[in-house]
């Protein structure tokens, strides 16, 4: 689960905004006995996700009070791509907003297809309309219902190749973060 830093919605539970602040979260679904009835008035809009690979694609990153650990690894491994120890939570959201703004069709997110063995596990892409995650060399293909049986990279054409995930959460991955992916997902032999 996720949220954008606050209401998306109106009192009709319509969607009305992209987001209320730069700080868009990944969450966890259940933290400290909490309840909440989704789309309360005045309240933070609930954003759910497949996983954590797919909540990053989307610009977000994992949350300093329901996530800390996790939160403190990602802020570490961007903080070391950028030569520091750690990021503050503020200094992330400063990197992953602008590039938020970037068009799915932007030129400096088009990649080499034999650059895509390259990425780190984690990293989504884009071909066409069809979405990838990267994991262990292998693309795994993304939709709603989950990921498909993992197909080798060789699968791309020669069409453009396009990064859905953000270059510093890139940076945050190839440093060593670990994102979740969904229970079901293909999972390579250790």
């Amino acid at each position: 689960m996720g949220n954008r830093g606050g209401a998306l919605h109106d009192a009709n539970q319509r969607i009305v905004r992209v987001q209320k602040t730069r700080s868009w979260l990944i969450c966890l679904t259940e933290f400290k006995g909490r309840r909440r009835k989704l789309m309360q008035p005045n309240r933070y809009t609930e954003l759910f996700f497949l996983d954590e690979v797919t909540a990053l694609a989307a610009g977000h990153r994992p949350c300093f009070e329901c996530r800390r650990r996790d939160a403190m690894a990602f802020a570490e491994a961007l903080g070391q791509s950028c030569g520091e120890d750690r990021l503050s939570a503020p200094a992330i959201d400063a990197l992953l907003a602008p590039e938020r703004k970037r068009p799915p069709d932007a030129p400096e997110r088009i990649i080499a297809p034999n650059a895509v063995s390259a990425l780190p596990a984690g990293t989504v892409i884009r071909q066409g309309e069809t979405y990838y995650a990267v994991r262990a060399g292998m693309l795994l293909r993304w939709s709603f219902d989950g990921y498909d049986a993992p197909s080798d990279i060789n699968t791309l054409t020669a069409a453009p190749v396009y990064l859905a995930t953000s270059p510093s959460t890139i940076a945050a991955l190839r440093y060593g973060y670990r994102p979740t992916f969904h229970s079901r997902a293909w999972k390579p032999a250790t």
